[in-house]
């Protein structure tokens, strides 16, 4: 795929990783359909990229929320004029121990419900179903073109995190299945693999635990936007890439 040929939504783009796809998208050209609950980044990447070679149009995504992923994917479409490819960059993090023993009470203490289900419904679920519809509506017009999904290293198992590795090993999996049903119309899927990106989700980790991890990466650093964009860039103009993850993390074993 060229990019400057490209009529993609991106999801959770009104910060972090999503927001710098989103511009680097439309600086080559490409037309994007950005998508987020914040409302107030999405006005902020609409005004950072007016001057750019492509065009970027933002509209409120829920997509947790079924009818609005579909409603998107059709707002998508007619803005853009097509709709050939899909980062799926949405994202929450709400981690914590499946079980744990309280240091002052002594008290058992288990993973609500509530941590388990919100990131479950948005790194899987609504992942899933912005695939689902985003591909339906590319199969209707006759489109090929690509999709990838943001998983993480994290799905290798990470402590603290039962709810996102589960969601981003899954995620994993079904771009290998989803690359098999999707290639009869020409449309491919892959996934990029962040190990530890400077994003606010990660800048809001607990600072100790955030040292230690950077101290474990072999590069000596950690990870900034533009190496994931790399990767992203990479699955959708390499037509001869299909069905992989790829990881982007300085060698970082979780």
């Amino acid at each position: 795929m060229k990019l400057q040929d490209a009529k993609i939504i991106v999801t959770g783009a009104a910060q972090g990783l999503g927001f710098h796809f989103s511009k680097r998208l439309a600086e080559e050209g490409a037309s994007v359909t950005a998508g987020d609950v914040n409302e107030e980044g999405l006005a902020r990447l609409a005004s950072e990229t007016s001057g750019a070679k492509g065009k970027v149009f933002t509209r409120r995504l829920d997509v947790a929320n079924e009818a609005d992923t579909a409603a998107f994917v059709d707002f998508a479409y007619e803005k853009m004029g097509g709709l050939n490819g899909l980062v799926n960059n949405a994202g929450i993090l709400r981690d914590g121990l499946l079980v744990k023993v309280d240091r002052e009470t002594g008290k058992v203490q288990k993973l609500s419900r509530e941590q388990w289900q919100q990131v479950i419904d948005v790194n899987l679920t609504g992942a899933t179903w912005m695939v689902r519809d985003v591909v339906s509506k590319m199969v209707e017009n006759g489109q090929k073109g690509a999709i990838v999904n943001m998983s993480s290293i994290a799905r290798h198992g990470n402590r603290g995190q039962s709810n996102y590795s589960a969601a981003k090993a899954a995620l994993a999996t079904n771009t290998k299945t989803w690359s098999h049903e999707f290639a009869k119309f020409g449309i491919r899927v892959g996934a990029v693999a962040p190990g530890m990106v400077e994003t606010p989700m990660t800048q809001g980790m607990n600072q100790k635990a955030r040292d230690g991890l950077v101290a474990m990466i072999p590069v000596g650093r950690i990870g900034v936007p533009e190496d994931i964009w790399l990767a992203v860039k990479f699955v959708l103009e390499c037509e001869y890439f299909n069905g992989r993850t790829i990881d982007v993390d300085g060698g970082l074993s979780m």
